[in-house]
């Protein structure tokens, strides 16, 4: 069964995702336009509203102009506050 999307994991991955955002300087809305997405999903996503899969945060990375692998790793060392 997959963890729920209240997990720490998720946590830590939707702050790992704004900040990658906001260290490529990126308004949501900006970010979502280079994502192709609505900035109401992006939103969601962030919130934890919003499940992302492997695609998506490779998708999310590259648009923030950051290596996924790099990304990743950072990703992996994370603390949950």
């Amino acid at each position: 069964m997959p963890p729920s999307i209240n997990d720490d994991r998720y946590k830590r991955l939707r702050l790992h995702l704004r900040a990658l955002r906001r260290a490529a300087g990126l308004t949501q809305v900006e970010l979502a336009t280079r994502l192709k997405i609505d900035q109401s999903n992006l939103s969601k996503v962030e919130r934890g509203e919003r499940y992302v899969d492997v695609l998506f945060y490779l998708d999310w990375c590259r648009a923030c102009d950051v290596d996924p692998g790099t990304a990743l790793s950072k990703l992996a060392t994370m603390d949950v506050y």
